[in-house]
Order: C-alpha cells, then structure tokens, then sequence
C-alpha cells in the first residue's frame, strides 16, 4: 500500500475513534464529530438562533482550526490569501449548512449515522454521491471561482483568534448555554479535535474531494479515508452497544435532496465542511467566507423552522432545499458558460 494511502486511511481512523470516543464521554449519539452541528451550536451560542440546548462555542471548532494552523505553520505551508468571488463563496457556505441542517448531518454525520446503523442515511450517501457527481460535471466543463491572491498575513490570524475568544467564553459560561448542551468534556474534545486538524492538514482529508477525485481523474486516495471511517465507527459503535440498525422511506426523497445540495454546493466551493476548516486554518480567507455562510445558514435554518426535527423534514426545509439546488444550479452554469466563453475568445 502506498504511503500516502496509510496516512489517509489513518486519519479517516482516527477520526472514527474520535467521534466513538466523544459520543461515550457526552456527545450527542450519532454526532460525535460533525463539523455542521458544532458550527450551528456556535451560531447558537452567539444568540444567533434561540435553541437553548444548541447554544455552546463547541472547542472542536477552535481546536481543528488550531491545529490545521499549527502544522501549516511547521511545514511552511501557511499562506494569507483570498479574493476568489467571496460572495458565490458565502452563498455555496449557506446552502451547505442548510442542506445539512435538514438532513441533521454534514457529511461526517452522514457516515457517523450509517455507521451506528441509520440506514436512512444511506438515502442521503446517495444524494451526497450525485450532488459531488453533478459538482464535478461543471468543474469538468471549466467552472472557477477564480484565482486567490496573496493578502495580509494578519487576516489569517483574526478568524482563529475570534474562534478562540469565543471557545473560551463558552467554556467558562459567560455566553450559550453550557449546561443545557449535550457536551464531552472540554478537554477531551479539544484534545481530540487538534489532532484531527494536524491530521487532516497533512492528508489533505475531504468526503468531497474523495468522490470528486474518483469523477474526474479516477483516483480513489481520498476516498480510502471516507471509508476507513465508515468500518472503524461501525466497529466501535458495535463494541459500545451504540449500533442499532434501522430503516425507513420516510423523509428518503428529502434526506437524498438536501444531502445532494450540501454535495453539490461543496464540491463548487472546493471542499467540505472539514476541508473549509482546515483551509481557514491554512489562512485561506475564501475559506472562512464559506464558513461564515455556513453561520448565517445555520441561523437562518433555525430562525425560520427550516432545520428538520430528529423526527420530520419541515415544509419550510424542502422550499429552502428546492430553492438551493436552484441557485446553486444557476450559478455552476453561468459561470461554466461564462469561462468557455473567455477560453473561447482566447482561441482555446
């Protein structure tokens, strides 16, 4: 097996124990590890949305980001940069966040959820299959969000430094609402966070780019850490009596849907919500843009009962996910007929 191979399935390991792990010490069953969710329990504890048991600056999202800073900054691999179209940057964020806010899952939960036995997830898997299929289409065809440029170096630093500040606050209970959240201890979310953002660095891990990757040029690397995480979440939840496995139709059109625009809007902007992660840790401006869409998807989801229950998909969610396969579809085709356009002139 090549080397690079071990380190990714390695990470997608290590990120499979993670969440198992999380999820015995106080995590919410079947989140574990889901960079949606801690990004909406951020946006919660902000006052952003009123979900009071949804309101805690988890330190997952400091801790991943931190260590993605750290080893950039060891390999010499940090780089301030941005200004590749913020503003289709942070429409893609939010229509992430809202697909995966109705699926209850970004696609780490997805696989968290196949892998303690949600066989409706495997509905989703599908959706999150076609959207990236349909994402790297366009990419095909010579859709660009254009190029970064270089920027201050400092812009880079703000983002973490916000995060942290905010991490902090909420532990010591000054904003959120700690007590009322379902939480691992402190300490052992941040410790195993960092690790999976030093990890992630490296590997360059992305449940987007695995299936993107296999698209458009028949390379299964990345995809090798998607499913090492799959068997190693199975595995676990089967040894902590968490797996349960159970199926139904219902929802099955609205979970492939919205999985299927978080798919499509990410494999657009160039990653999933864990990649974006590790890129704004890298000091990729463009990156934390989609963040911030993802924030504002997340209390806009809440705020207007878009957000599914662990029970039903809300009417207001399949408008919301209709509407955002609709966008996201106008934008990858003007933009893709806009660059041939430009090539052609070009004589390309």
């Amino acid at each position: 097996m090549k080397k690079e191979n071990s380190k990714i399935i390695l990470t997608g390991a290590i990120i499979g124990i993670a969440a198992v792990i999380l999820v015995a010490l106080g995590n919410p069953k079947n989140m574990g590890f889901c960079i949606a969710c801690f990004i909406r329990d951020i946006t919660g504890s902000l006052k952003l949305h009123n979900v009071e048991k949804l309101q805690y600056a988890r330190p997952e999202i400091f801790a991943i980001l931190l260590g993605s800073f750290i080893i950039a900054k060891i390999k010499k691999e940090y780089k301030s940069t941005g200004g590749s179209s913020p503003i289709i940057r942070f429409v893609l964020g939010f229509f992430i966040m809202i697909g995966a806010l109705v699926f209850l899952g970004c696609p780490l939960r997805m696989v968290l959820r196949l892998g303690g036995g949600d066989g409706k997830a495997i509905f989703a898997l599908f959706g999150f299959i076609a959207g990236i299929y349909s994402g790297s289409k366009f990419l095909g065809q010579g859709f660009s969000l254009g190029r970064t440029y270089k920027i201050e170096k400092n812009n880079g630093y703000i983002f973490i430094s916000i995060i942290s500040f905010l991490t902090i606050l909420s532990a010591l209970g000054v904003i959120g609402n700690l007590d009322k959240t379902t939480h691992a201890p402190f300490i052992a979310s941040f410790t195993f966070a960092i690790i999976v953002g030093i990890m992630a660095q490296r590997t360059r891990f992305c449940m987007v780019g695995g299936y993107r990757d296999i698209f458009l040029f028949k390379d299964f690397k990345l995809f090798y850490g998607s499913l090492s995480l799959l068997i190693v979440v199975l595995i676990g939840n089967i040894i902590t009596n968490n797996f349960s496995f159970s199926i139904t139709m219902t929802n099955a059109i609205w979970f492939f849907l919205s999985m299927g625009l978080v798919g499509f809007a990410a494999a657009l902007a160039g990653g999933c919500p864990l990649r974006q992660l590790i890129l704004a840790g890298e000091g990729n401006s463009d990156s934390i843009i989609t963040i911030i869409g993802m924030i504002f998807g997340a209390a806009i989801s809440h705020n207007f009962a878009i957000a599914s229950s662990p029970t039903t998909v809300n009417t207001n969610g399949k408008i919301a996910v209709i509407i955002g396969l609709l966008i996201i579809s106008a934008i990858a085709l003007i933009i893709t007929k806009q660059k041939k356009e430009e090539l052609k002139k070009l004589g390309l």
